[in-house]
């Protein structure tokens, strides 16, 4: 067993964890790794990266069966689900190897176990219950992430009932499943699924799919999604579940009626909770409120020398939010001189379902609630060229400017790629840029990015295209 000095330990390898500790490295800091199993943690393995994977067999499906709207033609249309997920495996391994070589260049040293706090400043690590190595450093950063949380009576079994990883891995393409939760799991792989071809129903307890994301936003993707055939149930709850062999019938009450729904498959989505067990904060300063470290702006915990990033800390729970809160955190450590605060409010939100669907900041229901007076515009894909020339003309961008100083206090999207355009307003949120700037900014013709500029002219009479 080896006993070791650093100047920074991350306990956790993820997107925050692997980020923190390179950019450590880079910063002339010795730095040290522990991964209990995959580098690149869930996002690279079992989440972010692997689902995009799978999505993007399913688009593929879905133009394959309207081709005719190109003017092409095929005959036997078929898939082999096995390919599909060997190919989503595939690009998750390449990746997560990746990560493996990136942490060698910058000469981070990684430790294969648990990691946890075993006393001020060290950290023991142990392996299949073994001791591996017992660490010292003045810094330590946990980044531990996340798991699935699990419903009473409604607990994953792997077979019938499944979490995010079963869900993409299917042995078999089932005829029916049952979603529960309609955040961005649940409705990617709601879409997942039903651009397969499966028969689709989403169970959301709150009032709207979606529920992050403005009311507009919310509605017009639910829109979509009957429009493809999912059965959305919303202000409803599943009150039990009953196994039929190879199948399971589940109750659900919505409007006050209970009703029965026979599915192959369950995939239980309804949000995840921090891996605090384990790590060694009891009877430290670390605060933990409902499985959630708390931590202030630059990342720090209650316990002089402990740090928090990424899934542990709460939402968003998003591998960039991760890797941004994992930069800061180190930064303000080496004490670097121009190391902002975290905002919070500035980390877009993207969910890959079909039609996407990005924001960043306030809804606008938010901002009216904080006081603000606001001028809102919006923009249908209806209204521009490159959409319709893809056949994508289904969508809207909605902008939320504070009517007083012209501050861009949200931007909402849902269509065709808005997960890669939602960057613009992010980088104009972090610029302050007013309606302005916005407003004289030229925009290339034709992409589906002017919709983005419509918006923003919208919300003061200007639209020029509807």
């Amino acid at each position: 067993m080896a006993d070791q000095t650093f100047d920074l330990i991350v306990i956790g390898g993820g997107p925050g964890g692997y980020v923190a500790a390179i950019r450590a490295a880079q910063l002339g800091m010795k730095t040290a790794c522990v991964e209990r199993e995959h580098l690149g943690g869930i996002c690279l393995n079992w989440g972010c990266i692997p689902t995009k994977a799978l999505l993007r067999s399913s688009e593929i499906n879905h133009l394959l069966h309207h081709l005719d709207e190109f003017g092409f033609a095929a005959d036997n249309v078929r898939f082999d689900l096995d390919k599909v997920v060997k190919r989503s495996r595939g690009v998750a391994k390449q990746l997560a190897s990746g990560v493996g070589h990136l942490l060698k260049k910058n000469k981070v040293t990684v430790f294969d176990g648990s990691g946890r706090l075993a006393g001020r400043q060290t950290v023991a690590v142990e392996k299949a219950g073994k001791p591996v190595a017992t660490l010292k450093s003045p810094h330590i950063i946990l980044a531990t992430g996340a798991r699935a949380r699990q419903l009473p009576g409604i607990e994953a079994d792997g077979k019938i009932v499944w979490t995010y990883k079963e869900a993409m891995v299917p042995p078999s393409m089932p005829k029916s499943l049952l979603v529960i939760g309609s955040g961005a799991i649940g409705i990617e792989f709601a879409s997942f699924y039903r651009n397969m071809g499966a028969d689709v129903t989403v169970v959301e307890v709150l009032d709207r799919v979606l529920p992050v994301e403005d009311e507009e936003i919310s509605a017009f993707a639910r829109k979509a999604f009957e429009k493809q055939g999912m059965r959305i149930f919303t202000s409803a709850t599943v009150k039990g579940l009953q196994h039929n062999g190879e199948a399971a019938t589940v109750t659900v009450e919505a409007n006050g009626k209970s009703q029965q729904i026979a599915v192959d498959r369950v995939i239980s989505a309804v949000g995840i909770v921090g891996n605090v067990e384990g790590i060694g904060i009891e009877g430290t300063g670390v605060k933990v409120d409902r499985t959630h470290v708390q931590i202030d702006e630059y990342c720090r915990t209650g316990e002089p020398g402990v740090y928090a990033i990424g899934d542990l800390c709460g939402p968003p729970w998003l591998a960039h939010k991760a890797s941004h809160e994992g930069v800061v955190c180190v930064e303000k450590i080496a004490g670097l001189n121009d190391v902002h605060p975290i905002d919070w409010t500035n980390i877009p939100g993207c969910t890959y379902c079909r039609p996407q669907v990005a924001s960043v900041g306030w809804t606008e229901a938010k901002a009216k609630a904080e006081g603000r007076s606001v001028k809102v515009g919006r923009f249908p894909f209806i209204g521009n060229g490159k959409a319709i020339a893809m056949g994508e003309p289904e969508g809207m961008v909605k902008t939320v400017f504070d009517a007083t100083t012209g501050e861009l206090l949200g931007a909402h999207m849902v269509g065709a790629e808005v997960t890669e355009m939602i960057q613009g307003y992010v980088v104009a949120r972090t610029l302050e840029t007013t309606e302005t700037d916005l407003m004289h900014t030229i925009y290339p013709h034709p992409t589906i990015s002017e919709t983005m500029h419509e918006a923003v002219l919208d919300a003061y009479g200007r639209a020029i295209h509807f």
